[in-house]
Formats: structure tokens, C-alpha cells, sequence
């Protein structure tokens, strides 16, 4: 098999910090990754953006990143060309999906995912489940993980109520089903814009939410969990049980718990039955589907925040 991988391959770098539409630069003469001890390389088939990669290229978290230059993306969907000598599970062939930084914020990776190969350690990846397409599976890893990291935090449990903030976007399309469908929510209820409100209802929200007509701050109910998405975590405050839990990946407040995602393959392969029986679904933008040779498009609708659940790269190259 390593005679088909070539040395070089296309990929998007940036090689300094900025803006996407100034600093993205499509790349065919990239090195592919080497692959250490403990990883597999993976022939990229599909990759999802998220909002941490434009963060990330705008240099929010410099001081702890793995300086540039740097082939953006996180979540991957492919097939593995070539495993070293500490891959227990995985074997040429083998169809995967994951998020390719165990840790988010703090020396994620310079060789990401929108390339036409990529490496990741085994444990961060798990088997595609077979009724998922790439497009589908490459959507999830970043999103599902965060929704359900951020669940476990804060204790959430069967005949608890949340409230989402932000419902319709990339993490908060699978809180609302994580919720409802594993850990078995008494109540689900989402903000989203006025068009957005039937996908909230369609995802199992029990009470959909139109940001732009109810304040959330004069809702009169309260909720065990209070999950902010969107940075509303004051809002957020005024709706919480007392005793309850807020969790926000968006920004830090005094009495919430933020925190950035650690990845796992674990995580992917407990979901895996209710992806497979359909309880749990990828949710991709209508508009979200991208050619490699789009990317730069792709981003710039990612930016306008109005995505509706996950954008993806597909196909590469």
C-alpha cells in the first residue's frame, strides 16, 4: 500500500494568522503527514469545518496553539492506507471517522484534515457506522463530541429539563438529540431563528424558542441544564434552577462551566447504536456542501454564523 501514497498532496494552509478569506491558501505540494507509532494515515475522503478552525486561524488561542503554518480542519471521514506498530484495532481498508485533536485549544495539530491525507492516532477515531455516508460521518465527530462532553458535565440525566441556546447550529443540532434520544431529557427546549424553528421540532425539541420575538431572560420556566452555544451565557443565568448546571463553549462566565473538547474515539463508538438506528442524525446545511476546490466559500459561509447545523468539504480533492 505505501506504494500508492505519494510524498506530496494538496492541501489548505495558512502559514500565518488573519482572517480566512486573507490567509487560506490552497496548497498541491504539501508533504503527507508522517505517521508516528501510535497513528494511522488516512486517505481524506470527507472533512466538516467548525467554528474552532476559524478561531483558531484568527489566532484566538496563539499562546497555547502549535504555531502556523497549519493545514486547517478538524473532523475527518476516510479510509486507513497505513497503520505503525502500536494500532491494535484498526487495519488497512478500514472506513473512519474522528476529530483529529485530542485536545481542542491547546497544541491541536498542524496537519489537520482538508488535505487529501491526514494521520490521527487510533484512539481518537472510531469505525464509520455503515448507514452513515462520508459526508454524513465526517459532519459529526467535533459536534457530537462537544454536545455530549458538555452534557456529562453538567450531570445531566433521565427526567432532567434543558434549555439550548442556539439549537440550529453544528453542536446544538446534536445537544437536542443527545438530550432527547440517550440520556432520556422530561424536557428539551432550543432558541433558533423564526425559519429554524421546525428543524428544532423535527430534532425532538419539545419547545422551540424564536430568539428574535421572546427574550430569554423573561422566560418564566426554569431548567435543571442551561446549555449556551452561542455566547448568551448571562442570559443563560436568569433561567437555571437553582442548583442547576450551565455549561458554554462559547465564553467563560462566573458560575458556568466552560471548557474546550477532548476528543475520543470512546465517545464516537458509544453513540454508534444511536446513529445506527437512527435516533441520533447528522444535520448538514442545505447550502453546506462543499468541493475541496470551494473551501474558501465554505468558510466564508461558516463565518456568517447562520449555518444551519454542519458545513462540509466533500469531495477531496
Amino acid at each position: 500500500m505505501d506504494d500508492f501514497i505519494p510524498s506530496v498532496n494538496k492541501g489548505w494552509v495558512y502559514s500565518e494568522y488573519g482572517k480566512s478569506c486573507h490567509v487560506l491558501k490552497l496548497d498541491s505540494n504539501v508533504g503527507v503527514p508522517e505517521v508516528r507509532e501510535d497513528q494511522v494515515l488516512i486517505k481524506v475522503v470527507a472533512a466538516s469545518i467548525n467554528p474552532v478552525d476559524y478561531q483558531r486561524m484568527l489566532g484566538f488561542f496563539k499562546t497555547i496553539d502549535s504555531p502556523p503554518p497549519t493545514v486547517v480542519g478538524y473532523d475527518v471521514a476516510g479510509v486507513v492506507v497505513k497503520v505503525r506498530s502500536q494500532v491494535k484495532k484498526l487495519k488497512v481498508g478500514d472506513e473512519v471517522y474522528g476529530d483529529i485533536n485530542e485536545m481542542s485549544i491547546d497544541k491541536p495539530k498542524n496537519f489537520g484534515t482538508l488535505a487529501e491525507y491526514t494521520a490521527a492516532e487510533e484512539k481518537l477515531l472510531a469505525l464509520k457506522p455503515k448507514n452513515l455516508s462520508f459526508v454524513e460521518a465526517a459532519s459529526l465527530p467535533v459536534a457530537i463530541e462537544t454536545a455530549y462532553e458538555g452534557l456529562k458535565r453538567a450531570d445531566f440525566s433521565a427526567g432532567k429539563s434543558i434549555l439550548i441556546l442556539g439549537g440550529s447550529g453544528g453542536v446544538g443540532t446534536q445537544i437536542i438529540q443527545l438530550a432527547k434520544h440517550v440520556f432520556g431529557t422530561s424536557k428539551v427546549a432550543a432558541t433558533a431563528s423564526t425559519a429554524k424553528l421546525e428543524l428544532l421540532k423535527r430534532l425532538g425539541a419539545d419547545w422551540s424558542i424564536d430568539y428574535t420575538k421572546e427574550n430569554v431572560e423573561e422566560i418564566q420556566e426554569k431548567f435543571d441544564v442551561v446549555y449556551d452555544t452561542v455566547g448568551q451565557v448571562e442570559q443563560g443565568l436568569k433561567v437555571v434552577k437553582e442548583g442547576g448546571k450551565i455549561v458554554s463553549i462559547s465564553k467563560p462566565a462566573v458560575g458556568a462551566i466552560f471548557y474546550g473538547l477532548s476528543s475520543s474515539g470512546i465517545t464516537l463508538e458509544k453513540l454508534e447504536p444511536y446513529l445506527e438506528n437512527g435516533k441520533v442524525k447528522a444535520v448538514i446545511d442545505p447550502k453546506g456542501l462543499f468541493p475541496f476546490a470551494n473551501t474558501m466559500e465554505a468558510f466564508a459561509y461558516l463565518e456568517t454564523s447562520r449555518a444551519t447545523g454542519k458545513v462540509v468539504i466533500y469531495p477531496i480533492p
